[in-house]
């Protein structure tokens, strides 16, 4: 037997959240975890809404990818858990302003605890699957007549502060969240709502764009610093995994430069993108969302260190990642690897060596796909000639 939490009773048929099923509910109520959603499809006409499940309480873990990483959890379980989530949406322009739905998601992008809500519906809960590539599966999509807040969200003061600083532009928000140790889903969440930056350019982003205008934000403001730093002393090489990703990450001596390789076992797919010394001008196309998280975590653990390296990724995706979990398990995986000691070597063969006992793939797969190695120490350098 299995309890309904929406009636209250066992065995319930009307309301079977079984793949493929309409749930026939005219209305439900639950603790978003908070999670907001803004589609890209139509712009600027698009789709944007609130997730929440059928039940009260701490729901944090049905929708933070730092969660399922910290606890290390297998896909099929973080796929149980967004099953639990209905999107409850609207159709809106990216600028509208004056509309009690957006008012209630807004509030819902602010607060960094669950928040309990309440959907009237339009129509039946379906399964629809919405597939962004850098977000976690939906799965659950219905159009909501009317949303309602049933207590009050709670809200950080620093993101109060900001929300409502309508002079200070997106960036300069974002870095002051950042500096308040505000994470980075949270203030992707906050740019995504329109929420930030000066009152005549705010506008709901779609999901998927905000999570790479954060993470390129904060790696391109911390690059500034690092450029001037000195270089690493030594080849450094750090490497994590999760859930079928399996990333390392080269560290050599050298001016700033950056590279990502991905390969898929399954198709033996290659995907590569790469920036020099100065800033990347267009957006990574080949590595999409990801490229932008690695960055992230590289610059994060350069800034600690107070030293600048080029870099070179390397990421075997494994058959096991059969369902995209979006880059917020890609952005924590890759800190986990610069939360470790590093591997030392003297040499280039030593470090790709150490690579190649944790690959599944020939490690000259990637290594005749990078630009960096392919010109590391053919420039002359300066001291050189001194």
């Amino acid at each position: 037997m299995t309890y309904c939490k929406i009636c209250g009773k066992w065995d319930c048929e009307e309301h079977q959240f079984n793949l493929g099923k309409t749930v026939s509910i005219k209305e439900f109520s639950g603790s978003s975890p908070p999670e907001i959603f803004v589609g890209k499809w139509n712009y600027p006409n698009v789709y944007a809404g609130i997730l929440s499940p059928t039940q009260y309480g701490d729901t944090r873990i049905l929708s933070s990818s730092e969660i399922w990483h910290e606890k290390k959890l297998p896909i099929h379980e973080i796929v149980s858990l967004r099953q639990k989530l209905i999107y409850g949406r609207s159709r809106t322009h990216i600028k509208k302003r004056d509309d009690r739905f957006l008012s209630v998601m807004k509030e819902v992008a602010m607060t960094h605890k669950s928040v309990a809500t309440e959907f009237k519906l339009k129509s039946p809960v379906k399964q629809n699957p919405e597939r962004e590539p850098n977000s976690p599966l939906i799965s659950r999509v219905v159009f909501v007549q009317n949303v309602s807040l049933l207590e009050n969200p709670s809200v950080k003061s620093k993101v109060d502060y900001l929300v409502n600083d309508t002079e200070a532009k997106s960036k300069t928000a974002m870095l002051e969240l950042e500096k308040s140790n505000i994470d980075t889903s949270s203030i992707i969440k906050l740019l995504s709502a329109g929420l930030l930056g000066l009152k005549k350019n705010r506008k709901l982003v779609p999901t998927k764009w905000a999570i790479t205008a954060v993470d390129d934000t904060l790696s391109k403001n911390k690059l500034k610093k690092i450029r001037y730093f000195n270089e690493i002393s030594e080849i450094q090489l750090f490497n994590a995994e999760y859930l079928g990703n399996h990333y390392e990450f080269l560290l050599l001596p050298d001016k700033f430069s950056f590279e990502v390789i991905e390969i898929s076992l399954t198709n033996l797919g290659v995907w590569r993108d790469y920036e020099s010394f100065f800033d990347r001008k267009s957006y990574a196309e080949d590595v999409s969302g990801a490229y932008y998280v690695n960055r992230l975590a590289l610059t994060e653990y350069l800034e600690k260190i107070k030293r600048q390296a080029s870099c070179i990724v390397f990421r075997e995706i494994r058959p096991e990642y059969n369902t995209p979990m979006g880059v917020g398990i890609l952005r924590e995986t890759s800190r986990e690897a610069f939360s470790q000691k590093p591997q030392r070597f003297n040499t280039i063969p030593e470090a790709l060596n150490a690579i190649q006992s944790r690959l599944k793939l020939p490690i000259n797969n990637f290594t005749q796909n990078s630009i960096i190695l392919k010109n590391y120490g053919k420039q002359k350098r300066l001291s050189e000639f001194l």
